[in-house]
């Protein structure tokens, strides 16, 4: 399927909530596979946040799909608040003018999928330049496993650098912490 069969819209909380099953499979079958390996149960975890997510007021969504409504690809995150515990998971400290936040500064992007059999096609590039589109911040901050290679790879070419190393959460392997600036 060519990339302008994919249709890719953006998202508020309330939407994404009732796509909620289209964000899971997408989810589901992409962390599946190695480096992540997620279980059903880490599955789940996930997406018990992601209702929590959604209902914040700032979130944000991007659902790629086929034709026939087949989820693709999904993005989705919110601005981080002055209360973050994101920078205090990595291994070494950062600056503290880089590690202020203010609800308003950064938007974490907290994940972005393309299932296996619509990537390199654009599909991730698009979600994240239509998420990115509604975006008011100064800064893109993100987390990936650096075994991902094809995803390090993309956030590098669309102009994010590594700021350190962190175990974004209770026993995670170390991911790298990437951050985008805007404008």
């Amino acid at each position: 399927m060519s990339e302008s069969q994919i249709r890719v819209v953006r998202l508020d909380g309330s939407a994404a909530a009732r796509a909620q099953d289209a964000f899971r499979l997408v989810y589901a079958e992409a962390f599946a596979e190695p480096p992540y390996a997620e279980t059903e149960e880490a599955v789940s975890g996930t997406f018990r946040r992601f209702r929590a997510q959604t209902r914040k007021s700032t979130f944000l969504g991007a659902l790629a799909t086929a034709e026939g409504g087949q989820p693709v690809g999904m993005a989705y995150g919110y601005p981080l608040g002055p209360q973050t515990g994101w920078w205090d998971q990595l291994t070494e400290p950062v600056p503290e003018d880089m590690s202020r936040e203010d609800g308003r500064r950064t938007f974490g992007l907290m994940e972005l999928a393309v299932r296996a059999a619509w990537r390199r096609q654009g599909v991730a590039s698009r979600l994240h330049e239509t998420l990115l589109a509604a975006v008011d911040a100064e800064r893109v901050l993100l987390n990936v496993h650096p075994d991902s290679e094809a995803a390090v790879a993309a956030y590098r070419a669309w102009g994010y650098r590594k700021v350190g190393d962190a175990h974004p959460w209770a026993g995670a392997p170390l991911h790298d912490v990437m951050l985008l600036n805007l404008g």
